[in-house]
């Protein structure tokens, strides 16, 4: 479970939604409101309002405008520093300390949203040798044809000796904001949109030397999933369960408070690190010698210290997740939304399971034992009867992670975008979200899967 209480967490995204249906106090009064044919009719036909696009190839980054940096071919192309474009001092709000860094930029071309979105989520692949870091920012237009500022959507580092990894708050033009690791219109009941982006990434080095970062992927989500408090029901399409590691976050619960104290804080990075290694992924004796010798599962601290953002004080910054399974070799990852329980089977035949993003009370998913106002987990297959089979690290120790829950029940809480908190408060619900982590070099079916799922 995440820092619910964060006060500028996306939770905050929820006043828009809260505004929209202000005076509805059940479930069946927001019904009542919705028109004949609203989006959570299962009889209404949707386009898919979800764009995930990324730039990886030679080609790609050859297109974009270069200041200093040059593209890099290969197994896995990408953008390095060549001749750097200037210096810069940067001072660590976390730290205090200012240091001089060279600096290189790489600009994207602008890419026009196929559906213009009321939210955008970057995320990025990225290896950081120690002396070196960057920064990626979003620049867009708006469906009026009005500018955003330069929002910064993350400073990131694979360590936390150079700089501490960060997003970045108070970013707002009164139209729209990021929170977190999220931009949002403000009020989308206006109509106004994010009609198209660029992705400008910078690329920092301590001076004099010859390292550089290396980043393979860079994109982006946007999307404008309809307000809704229920989502059509799927039907069952796929009887399957991938052998994914079980870890339990509880049983971190109090260690390291500086990476925000284990338990329920580290669902996040719990669920990261099931998947990472279901992938391979494995951390060596000396990466895990600073953790508690006494401490069960110690990858899952070093999980924790390696997605941990010191402006949110929290592991759940999506794209540093994300960020963080592609430090492993031949792993991608990439944050998106998916658009029903189908997208998920279609991943799940290919051998690719999913972390998917909830918010619940402890009534509406049968089995749980929580109520949660966000959390991680991750499904690793279907049941016969189309039920999800998930390892929630919710679970009082690393057996008890396996569970299966309702297909109805969990899908409602996944794709939705409104819910009742316990108050009875009109809140927002994450819609879909999901972090996927894949080879590095998909399958031909691994391709054709997520390529269904509008990831390329």
């Amino acid at each position: 479970m995440s820092r619910a209480q964060q006060p500028s967490r996306r939770s905050v995204l929820a006043v828009a939604v809260a505004t929209a249906v202000a005076g509805a106090t059940a479930p069946a009064a927001a019904a009542a409101q919705r028109p004949a044919g609203a989006a959570d009719d299962p009889g209404r036909a949707q386009a898919r309002p979800i764009d995930y696009h990324a730039w990886t190839t030679y080609r790609a980054w050859r297109r974009g405008a270069a200041q200093g940096v040059r593209a890099a071919s290969g197994a896995r192309p990408g953008v390095v520093i060549g001749v750097p474009a200037g210096r810069t001092d940067y001072t660590d709000p976390h730290t205090g300390t200012t240091a001089t860094w060279e600096y290189a930029t790489w600009t994207s071309p602008v890419h026009r949203l196929t559906v213009p979105a009321t939210e955008v989520v970057a995320s990025w692949n990225a290896h950081t040798p120690h002396g070196t870091w960057i920064q990626v920012e979003l620049q867009g237009t708006y469906s009026d044809g009005s500018e955003t500022p330069s929002y910064v959507m993350g400073r990131w580092a694979a360590g936390d000796q150079d700089i501490k990894r960060t997003s970045v708050d108070g970013q707002a033009d009164g139209r729209s904001a990021v929170w977190t690791d999220t931009f949002a219109i403000d009020d989308a009941s206006t109509g106004l949109r994010l009609a198209s982006y660029r992705l400008r990434l910078t690329l920092y080095r301590r001076p004099g030397t010859h390292l550089t970062p290396t980043v393979w992927r860079l994109g982006a989500m946007g999307s404008d999933v309809p307000d809704r408090f229920t989502v059509p029901a799927s039907t069952p399409g796929l009887a399957r369960e991938l052998a994914v590691p079980r870890y339990s976050q509880e049983i971190h619960k109090g260690q390291y408070p500086q990476y925000d104290n284990g338990g329920e804080a580290w669902c996040s990075p719990t669920s990261s690190q099931m998947i990472i290694e279901y992938w391979g992924g494995r951390l060596t004796p000396e990466q895990l010698s600073w953790v508690d010798p006494s401490y069960a599962d110690p990858q899952v601290d070093n999980a924790a210290r390696a997605t941990y953002d010191y402006q949110y004080e929290g592991c759940g910054n999506w794209p540093f997740n994300a960020a963080y399974a592609a430090t492993f070799a031949g792993v991608q990852g990439v944050i998106t939304r998916l658009a029903s329980l189908t997208d998920l089977e279609t991943l799940i035949a290919a051998g690719i399971p999913a972390i998917t993003s909830q918010s619940f009370l402890k009534t509406e998913l049968t089995g749980a034992g929580y109520g949660t106002a966000g959390h991680l987990m991750t499904v690793i297959g279907f049941t016969a009867d189309g039920d999800v089979i998930a390892n929630d690290p919710a679970s009082p120790d690393d057996e008890a992670v396996r569970r299966v829950y309702l297909r109805r029940e969990f899908e409602n809480i996944w794709l939705r975008t409104k819910r009742y908190n316990a108050s009875g408060k009109v809140v927002s619900g994450t819609g879909g979200v999901c972090y996927l982590y894949f080879p590095a070099h998909p399958t031909p079916a691994q391709r054709k899967a997520l390529a269904a799922v509008g990831v390329r």
